[in-house]
């Protein structure tokens, strides 16, 4: 009977390792998770754990947030872009997360030095 719980649990493993791994960190429910872990082995401390957890997983996920908003704009910013050179300029009104994300990583590939976080305002 344990062999067959172990073996379903790494398979759960298994399959769960197996999805692309994500760049953003995680939010309330990943970090609410460990920190109710967490207070749960500091003496029954689990729904304190659990309530600053989230609170840090969502300042972590704002901050990640920000810094790739920023790193697009400072990119969009040394791109001027002409919509009668490019077209339509579909490019420059899509603000999608991907397109985003996508100009940043552009930023990070042109400024191999700096891929810290941009200079604060």
């Amino acid at each position: 009977m344990t062999r067959k719980i172990y073996s379903l649990i790494a398979a759960a493993v298994l399959a769960g390792s197996a999805a692309p791994a994500m760049a953003e960190p995680g939010g309330c429910l990943k970090y609410g998770a460990a920190g109710a872990v967490a207070g749960h082995v500091a003496h029954k401390h689990g729904v304190i754990g659990a309530v600053g957890g989230c609170a840090v997983g969502m300042y972590q996920r704002h901050k990640y947030r920000k810094s790739i908003a920023e790193k697009a704009a400072l990119w969009e910013k040394e791109h001027p872009v002409d919509s009668k050179q490019n077209g339509s300029g579909w490019w420059q009104n899509n603000h999608s997360a991907a397109a985003t994300n996508q100009k940043a990583q552009w930023y990070d590939a042109e400024h191999p030095e700096s891929n810290a976080q941009p200079a604060a305002h």
